[in-house]
């Protein structure tokens, strides 16, 4: 192997991957040779996106596509457009979109996407031409049996709709299942949009009540408020629980007594920040990481929660609806002061199981009404937070939560391997 280190090597969010996969293979006893193949992607591919902007200038976009392993199924994971994506990132988010697909019990291995950009600068015209050309870009390794993308940060059901035109152009058919969390009009479902926050609150309230005694009454922090974020605290709300502090990228607010997230919901939707929430004080992200509260719901961004804040962590149980918002430092100090933490892999499922429902149906030609779909992913979520919190408990508790989830995961990812002949 080179000792030149590869373009994603370098990256801290790749590292903590890495640093979780070997964790996870020492537990299972795994070769450094599988480890070796498992850290690895089986293809990233670079792509150059140039546009005319508005003002007439061209400028180059970069963006790139991440396929983990696909021992399982077509590769699956969303698309994200923020300006600080790297090669690095995009290969870590597609190891554990691997894991959580395998976790899930879904058939599909582990794919991610992204572009560097920040599309609040760009017009709609501007946004659509890039989201088209980067799409035509990777349409040669994309397609709904090889790789099916879906919404990631800043990336929404208008983004994949012109993903979907584009491609169907390009093959010269309606390929209905190349992308998921599609437009109602395009078959996609309504309730694609608020699966993963309520797959989040749903792994919350199961945590809740193996943990401290059930959701009523128990107070809740959400750090994030986009579409994970907000639906997360919505539904944690409507179940019982009070919701006292949440918080975007400007920063949070916080009353004791609880929040109005439909209200909260109307000023993000009106003014574009969770500050100009009149009813509460204004607090940091990081204050609200340190609230004394039941339940915490990281759902903004990865490496938050760290070592150097870990032991002033307060909440019992943290619900992981960001990937990769712990570190491996911090996953061990919180376990010692005896948080349970609901990893990533597990919390934030919903979405991408509803993503299986939606491709599934388009694939077969059926309809699903949305109280099925709900009921549908309601099931799959609790049942898998069952098995793995109960696996935990019987084998692995010296461990944080995380290691049972990503044994099983991990797990059936080998052994599907080993099946086929790849090692």
């Amino acid at each position: 192997m080179s000792e030149t280190p590869l373009i994603y090597e370098n990256d801290p969010t790749y590292k903590m991957a890495v640093k979780q996969l070997k964790e996870t293979a020492a537990i299972l006893g795994l070769s450094d040779e599988v480890v070796e193949v498992l850290r690895h992607p089986e293809r990233l591919l670079q792509v150059k996106i140039p546009i005319r902007m508005d003002n007439g200038k061209i400028v180059v976009f970069l963006g790139w596509r991440s396929q983990h392993n696909s021992a399982l199924g077509p590769y699956k994971g969303g698309v994200r457009y923020h300006p600080n994506v790297t090669p690095g990132e995009v290969v870590a988010l597609s190891m554990w979109m691997t894991w959580k697909n395998s976790l899930a019990g879904i058939p599909y291995g582990g794919g991610k996407g992204g572009i560097r950009v920040d599309p609040h600068k760009l017009s709609s015209r501007e946004l659509e031409e890039m989201s088209r050309k980067y799409f035509a870009a990777i349409s040669r390794i994309v397609g709904p049996d090889v790789d099916i993308p879906a919404p990631d940060v800043y990336t929404n059901p208008q983004t994949m709709a012109w993903y979907f035109d584009e491609y169907s152009k390009i093959v010269g058919y309606n390929a209905w299942g190349v992308v998921t969390a599609k437009p109602v009009d395009l078959g996609g479902l309504q309730v694609r949009v608020i699966s993963t926050g309520y797959g989040v609150a749903l792994a919350a309230r199961e945590a809740a009540k193996k943990w401290i005694g059930g959701l009523e009454g128990k107070t809740v922090a959400v750090q994030g408020f986009g579409n994970v974020g907000r639906y997360a605290a919505k539904y944690l709300a409507e179940w019982g629980a009070k919701v006292v502090a949440v918080s975007d990228s400007k920063g949070g607010i916080y009353n004791p007594d609880g929040l109005d997230i439909e209200e909260v919901m109307k000023v993000k939707n009106e003014t574009r920040a969770v500050i100009n929430y009149k009813n509460a004080k204004r607090i940091s992200n990081k204050e609200l990481l340190e609230l004394d509260v039941d339940i915490l719901v990281p759902a903004a961004i990865e490496n938050v929660i760290t070592k150097e804040n870990a032991p002033r962590i307060k909440a019992k149980i943290i619900t992981e609806g960001a990937n990769g918002p712990t570190t491996p430092e911090a996953d061990r100090i919180l376990h010692e002061k005896g948080i349970v933490i609901v990893p990533d892999i597990l919390a934030n499922a919903g979405g991408v199981t509803m993503s299986w429902i939606e491709w599934s149906h388009n694939r077969m030609g059926c309809f699903l009404t949305e109280e099925e779909a709900l009921n549908r992913l309601d099931s799959i979520m609790t049942r898998n937070f069952h098995r793995v919190f109960d696996e935990w408990q019987r084998k692995y508790s010296e461990y944080p939560m995380r290691a049972a989830a990503y044994v099983i995961a991990i797990d059936r990812v080998v052994r599907a391997m080993k099946l086929r002949g790849w090692i």
